[in-house]
């Protein structure tokens, strides 16, 4: 354990301060540390969300926010040796359409490569080998400079709609392009996503109360087995990718 002297001397708590992240970082979803909610890789930046007179002797954890995508959670005390103020606030990239559609050979690549490694479903994995389905589709559009939020319900928001409500499934996959993002769960909800490859094709990491365990290629299709067949009947509609996503103004 690193001394809490050697913490407290390390980094000074500032909500208006960005931290630079130089290792590899889980967040969880409240100060007990007990869930994972999202993973940040080496590079990414974050703020504090808590006060500047915050007494770092009576916390176990420190709620944080990461800049990309404005994603919430709680990292680890002694996490904070793995950062450093930031040189430079985060500056999102405007991009157009066509910038995207330009990436988006390097997201499917990214995706093949995934797909090669072992790997299991993991609750909140943006790192890999092990992800979650939009932890997945978010590294995926990151590596290749394009910013996704980050849960499956916020990337159906964020992506340009393809077809109106109550369209059909087999309707939908005319209008399918590859990588457009296809979207699975209930009436209320998206809880899952999935890329789509074409030939009615996706890639997505699905977990074991109905999935594979890991990441997998499954069919926009009523047959096949029963993993298929599950998804089909969840499916939500889709959405197109069209910009990278732009934190709100602070």
């Amino acid at each position: 354990m690193v001394p809490m002297d050697t913490l407290k001397a390390q980094i000074s708590v500032h909500p208006s301060t960005e931290y630079r992240i130089n290792q590899n970082l889980d967040l969880f979803d409240t100060a007990s540390l007990s869930t994972l909610a999202t993973q940040a890789w080496s590079g990414r930046q974050l703020k504090f969300c808590c006060s500047p007179e915050l007494n770092l002797k009576e916390q176990r954890a420190l709620p944080v926010r990461l800049c990309e995508d404005e994603y919430p959670g709680w990292i680890d005390l002694q996490s904070l040796v793995f950062l450093q103020p930031a040189e430079h606030p985060y500056r999102p990239v405007s991009l157009t359409p066509e910038h995207v559609s330009a990436r988006l050979p390097q997201v499917m690549a990214f995706m093949q490569t995934a797909l090669q490694q072992a790997n299991v479903y993991l609750w909140g994995g943006t790192l890999g080998p092990n992800f979650d389905c939009s932890g997945l589709m978010q590294r995926a559009f990151a590596q290749a400079g394009i910013w996704l939020p980050r849960d499956a319900y916020q990337q159906e928001a964020f992506t340009q709609p393809l077809v109106n409500p109550g369209t059909s499934a087999a309707d939908l996959v005319s209008v399918l392009q590859p990588g457009d993002l296809i979207f699975f769960g209930l009436a209320e909800k998206a809880n899952h996503v999935a890329l789509y490859l074409g030939e009615s094709q996706y890639i997505h990491s699905s977990g074991t109360d109905q999935g594979r365990n890991q990441i997998g290629i499954d069919y926009l299709s009523a047959q096949g087995d029963l993993v298929t067949q599950t998804y089909y009947s969840q499916i939500r509609g889709a959405g197109r990718v069209i910009s990278s996503y732009q934190p709100a103004p602070t």
